[in-house]
């Protein structure tokens, strides 16, 4: 191959595109920075010692080729989204990267080019034919075919969603249009341009045929340069708009990923960590059918794309509205293909306001009257507010306890105590402090080494902000059926009575546990499976995540989760929650039970 602009290697027409490509990396160079700065000093030393550990440095790398290019959580959710996105991603990458094995092979004096790579096949002619040319070639006419099939599916997405499994897709602000038409534009003007000049730089199955098609319309002596100009303006289109637009994803999730990775979590509510999640957010929509919330059509603008597209522009009324109402399920951040967490970022919304405190959470005392359990296995048990109101589920884990011979005090025999969570979802966090010491203080003083809980909001606290060093903190429903295991409980089994077993959200998609609840469900009875659980578990709807939600505007989120369940005509349902419980109770037409019961009731 033979360079056709021997002197210099340069034509206007690459002008659009090198200064969109300067714009964006300087754009980007300076966010990062900005973004590091504003992270706490802990947090930065934290995120760069991670880039020179051998461990997370491959992790970071592997994660940013699987989630980036490949796209591997969204495959496995949605494989035609999956192949959608990775095509046009890796696709687009191996265009690249080819581009610059072609200049290195043939032309490595251009190497310090930043434009030739990207149109290699205007500034050369193929002089002789070699094996790796046509390999190039072929991979390149390969790769391209990739995209455009990609670009195809987008379009079609955009008009008709629900082909994808989508029923709602976001609606785009105007620069989300421009660039969008835009990366629609751009390869299918790559394929003209390479067809055009296929007859002078070379091609494959896909540009030779395509030049021959033109040259029988238009004649031998095609007009290629204004392709060429188009192409290259399109793509300084994109990079102009690129920083403005939700596809700011693209190379915001790869600071993300290694920030994460590193171990940072959300600290200050707009700045640094949570200012990444911001703008890593693709703007997709998938989160808008995952949303319980969204069986209602005027909470479509509630889920977390909404809260990071405000956050964007800055509108508090709508960022303040948004943050208040969400259930903070987690759900959004389950079927996230970035994982943005958008509970963590509304409760960091929710600390820059003001709310009105039960004074109750102020005055809360240390109990000085709990007994020292005696040594062996020594089992504390908090039964939280949540269980006080259902006081049915503090009487069968009593009643379980004591059938297991178990050695046992109650925290809070009660009520009076809470673990903190009100405080911490109203982003009160010194309050919530001064509560996990003084809970602290009673623990410890117990000298149990188990903690033992009902509900599954006070476990996961508990597990992630305490400090209680030896003591195992620890779900009823995993407890319980460790007993069983270790044959301390005895239960009969009625195969003919279908369970359906409800994942509560805290202890579900918040702490991971399914398995020994389901373990525990089917040692009494038959196990069959909601519509959507485990991971993709619907919210009863009566979370007490939300300070907005009405009453009524539940309802319709816990018939929708009622219906989820009965998929299978269950006898009952079965839940480890006692918010679940009372919420399910009533709107469901066949019982509604804790498990600690239904274990009760067998044993």
């Amino acid at each position: 191959m033979i360079d056709r602009f021997a002197t210099t290697g340069f034509h206007p027409f690459v002008l659009p595109f090198l200064l969109g490509m300067w714009f964006v990396l300087g754009y980007c160079l300076f966010g990062m920075i900005r973004i590091l700065w504003e992270l706490p000093r802990k947090d930065r030393r934290r995120f760069l010692l991670s880039l020179v550990t051998p461990k997370t440095a491959w992790k970071n790398i592997k994660d940013i080729f699987l989630n980036c290019l490949i796209h591997v959580k969204l495959w496995k959710r949605n494989p035609v989204l999956g192949y959608m996105h990775s095509s046009i991603a890796f696709g687009w990458f191996m265009i690249i990267l080819l581009g610059h094995v072609e200049v290195f092979l043939f032309l490595p004096e251009r190497i310090r080019l930043f434009y030739y790579p990207i149109f290699f096949n205007f500034f050369v002619a193929e002089g002789e034919s070699t094996i790796q040319g046509s390999v190039l070639m072929f991979l390149m006419d390969f790769f391209l075919l990739v995209i455009l099939s990609g670009i195809t599916l987008a379009i079609i997405k955009r008009f008709a969603s629900l082909w994808f499994g989508m029923r709602r897709t976001t609606r785009p602000s105007f620069l989300d249009m421009v660039g969008m038409y835009s990366l629609w534009a751009i390869f299918p003007l790559r394929l003209l341009c390479e067809s055009f000049t296929a007859h002078i730089s070379g091609g494959s199955f896909l540009t030779i045929p395509m030049n021959r098609l033109f040259a029988w319309f238009f004649g031998n002596d095609l007009n290629y340069l204004p392709t060429w100009w188009a192409y290259s303006i399109v793509l300084g289109i994109f990079m102009f708009v690129l920083p403005f637009t939700r596809y700011m994803h693209i190379p915001s999730e790869m600071l993300l990923i290694p920030l994460r990775n590193a171990g940072l979590r959300v600290m200050h509510p707009r700045k640094g960590f949570a200012r990444v999640q911001v703008f890593s957010c693709p703007g997709c929509g998938v989160c808008i059918d995952a949303c319980p919330m969204s069986v209602k059509k005027e909470n479509l603008k509630d889920c977390t794309v909404y809260l990071n597209r405000q956050l964007r522009r800055g509108n508090e009324k709508r960022i303040a509205e948004i943050s208040d109402k969400c259930l903070l399920c987690g759900k959004c951040t389950e079927v996230c293909q970035v994982g943005v967490e958008g509970p963590e970022m509304r409760v960091a919304q929710r600390s820059l306001r003001k709310y009105s405190i039960n004074p109750h959470y102020n005055n809360i005392q240390a109990d000085p009257f709990i007994d020292a359990l005696p040594a062996g296995t020594r089992v504390l048990y908090f039964a939280g507010c949540m269980t006080h109101l259902t006081p049915g589920i503090k009487k069968s884990v009593l009643s379980l306890l004591d059938k297991a011979g178990a050695s046992y005090s109650v925290m809070d025999p009660d009520g009076g105590l809470c673990c903190g969570r009100p405080m911490m979802m109203a982003g009160r966090d010194e309050q919530a402090r001064e509560m996990i010491r003084l809970n602290s203080e009673i623990i410890r003083g117990s000298r149990c080494n188990v903690l033992l809980l009902s509900c599954p909001i006070c476990y996961r606290i508990f597990k992630e902000k305490y400090n209680l060093g030896n003591i195992r903190v620890v779900h009823h429903s995993v407890y319980f059926e460790e007993l069983i295991r270790a044959g301390r409980l005895k239960v009969t089994r009625d195969e003919a009575v279908k369970l359906v077993y409800h994942d509560p959200c805290e202890l579900g998609r918040g702490c991971g546990i399914y398995d020994e609840p389901r373990a525990a469900v089917s040692a009494v009875g038959t196990l069959v499976e909601a519509g959507k659980n485990r991971r993709e578990s619907i919210c009863c709807g009566g979370s007490l995540g939300s300070i907005t939600l009405s009453y009524e505007k539940r309802e319709g989120i816990t018939r929708n989760s009622v219906a989820n369940l009965m998929a299978e005509s269950p006898d009952a349902i079965v839940t480890a929650c006692p918010l679940c419980l009372s919420t399910f109770n009533k709107y469901a037409d066949v019982p509604v039970k804790d498990l600690a019961t239904v274990l009760d009731e067998k044993c």
